[in-house]
């Protein structure tokens, strides 16, 4: 019989390293897929050429792990998880990540500042305006 692993998912927001240059998003993309894909982690980057924005999803122990390495990682600063909780389905079922950008630096700025189910609403929200290949 197969364990089905429940699925948790995290968001977060941070703000690139002032001495990274903007060079190393692509980098962190290109990595951040390979690993994604092996730990069995699906998801969204987001970028406004200051701010990431990140959802995270996959088992509990994996995405945890993985937002602890981002914590961690000196090319981002000020992490802030604006959600974390059980999801009952991935929303990014093809991609172990997909990336896009966002020309208007206020929409990653506006959702830094919420939390709980108004950040994830937010999210939601955002997701219908992005161009995304899914």
């Amino acid at each position: 019989m197969k364990h089905i692993t429940k699925l948790y998912e995290v968001l977060y927001v941070s703000t690139i390293a002032p001495t990274a240059p903007i060079s190393v998003v692509a980098d962190i993309a290109a990595k951040s897929r390979i690993w994604n894909q092996a730990q069995d982690i699906t998801g969204l980057l987001i970028f406004d050429g200051l701010r990431f924005c990140q959802q995270i999803e996959g088992s509990q122990k994996q995405v945890l792990a993985l937002i602890e390495r981002i914590s961690s990682d000196t090319r981002h600063s000020n992490v802030t998880i604006f959600h974390h909780g059980s999801l009952a389905e991935r929303r990014f079922r093809s991609f172990s990540l997909t990336f896009t950008d966002v020309d208007d630096i206020e929409v990653l700025a506006r959702l830094e500042k919420l939390d709980g189910q108004a950040g994830v609403t937010a999210f939601v929200e955002l997701l219908a305006t992005l161009d995304l290949d899914e």
